[in-house]
């Protein structure tokens, strides 16, 4: 996955059944967030690029959302915080099939998981934005 240079040849590079899965979460994202182009990052498909920069002085690049196929499992990053608490935590109950940890979401196949509250999760992301470094 190293050589990939676009989502679509991310994608593609996957097996199936994950690679249906993937293309399902990643034509979820670009509908909910159509804003957020998609890019590489990180061995992983990126969805809205911003600029962080912490009070430390260190600075990068970061997607708001993440999405990647592990060994074992899918995984959905969201980067966004909500009073201090990271978004993704918020869904714990409605993703109850789901492993969920900071702004993580891991999962083994789209039918774990409902799709309708993924999407709630992004929009609420959308609307929130990147977090504030601290």
């Amino acid at each position: 996955m190293d050589d990939v240079q676009t989502p679509e040849e991310y994608i593609e590079a996957l097996e199936e059944p994950r690679r249906g899965d993937v293309q399902i979460l990643h034509d979820l994202i670009r509908e909910t967030l159509p804003g957020c182009l998609p890019h590489i990052r990180s061995g992983m498909i990126g969805y809205g690029e911003y600029h962080y920069r912490y009070a430390s002085g260190r600075e990068g690049e970061a997607s708001l959302i993440g999405l990647a196929s592990q060994k074992r499992y899918i995984s959905l990053y969201v980067l966004c915080t909500l009073d201090g608490a990271n978004l993704a935590e918020r869904y714990v109950d409605r993703l109850s099939k789901a492993s969920i940890g900071k702004s993580c979401i891991r999962f083994k196949r789209t039918s774990d998981v409902d799709l309708d509250v993924l999407r709630d999760l992004l929009e609420e992301a959308g609307r929130l934005g990147p977090p504030d470094p601290a």
